[in-house]
C-alpha cells in the first residue's frame, strides 16, 4: 500500500512542476498520506497532528534543501518558500494529536520501556509526556511502525537529524529496546 501511495503522489506531482504549485494546492496531497486530521493510516508514514511547529518547519526545510532525502517529501517541499514551510507547520501544529493505541498494553513491556526512556533521557528532551517542545518532536501516540523505523534509521545512519544527538542516544541500544520503546510511545496519550 505504501508503494502505491508513493506512486500516486509522484504521479500527481509529475503533472505539475512542484515550483508551480502553491502550498494550498499541495496540502491535500500531504494529508492524503499523513491523514486528513493529522493521523496517518498508512504503514511507516508518520502522523503529524499536533506536531511542534518549529520542529516541522525544520524538517520541511531539510526536505526542501535535500538535507534529508525521502521521496516524495523532497518533491513536495521543492520550491516552497520559508514562509510556506512555516505556514504548513502552523497548520499541522493545529491538527488534533493522534490517538494512542487503545489495546490493553503489556504492563511488563510498558514498564521496561519507561525505564529505557528514563535511562536514555527520552523523557527529558521529548518532555515527560512525550509531547515534544520547540525543535524536539512529539512522540506520544505516533505510529508504532514509524517510530520503530525511525529509531532503526538513527542507529544505522539512514535517518539523519540536524544534529547528532539521536544517533548518540541510540548508539548503545539494541533492536529489542527500539521495539519496546515504539510499543510504549504509540500507547502514550
Amino acid at each position: 500500500m505504501r508503494s502505491w501511495a508513493a506512486g500516486a503522489i509522484l504521479a500527481v506531482l509529475a503533472a505539475l512542476p512542484a515550483g508551480a504549485q502553491e502550498l494550498d494546492a499541495r496540502l491535500p496531497t500531504c494529508f492524503a498520506c499523513h491523514g486528513e486530521k493529522g493521523t496517518s493510516q498508512l504503514p511507516e508514514i508518520p502522523s503529524l497532528g499536533a506536531q511542534q511547529a518549529f520542529y516541522t518547519t525544520v524538517q520541511l526545510l531539510m526536505f526542501r534543501d535535500k538535507l534529508r532525502v525521502t521521496e516524495p517529501m523532497n518533491e513536495m517541499a521543492k520550491g516552497l518558500s520559508d514562509a510556506d514551510l512555516q505556514k504548513a507547520a502552523e497548520i499541522i501544529a493545529k491538527l488534533p494529536a493522534p490517538e494512542p493505541i487503545t489495546d490493553t498494553p503489556d504492563a511488563a513491556r510498558m514498564d521496561k520501556a519507561r525505564a529505557l526512556s528514563t535511562q536514555h533521557r527520552c523523557n527529558v528532551c521529548h518532555q515527560a509526556n512525550y509531547q515534544g517542545l520547540d525543535n524536539v518532536p512529539r512522540l506520544a501516540g505516533q505510529r508504532e511502525d514509524y517510530l520503530l523505523k525511525t529509531l532503526r534509521g538513527y542507529k544505522d545512519n539512514t535517518r539523519r537529524g540536524y544534529d547528532a544527538q539521536m544517533s548518540e542516544v541510540v548508539y548503545g541500544m539494541k533492536d529489542e529496546d527500539f521495539v519496546d520503546l515504539a510499543y510504549f510511545l504509540a500507547r502514550v496519550k
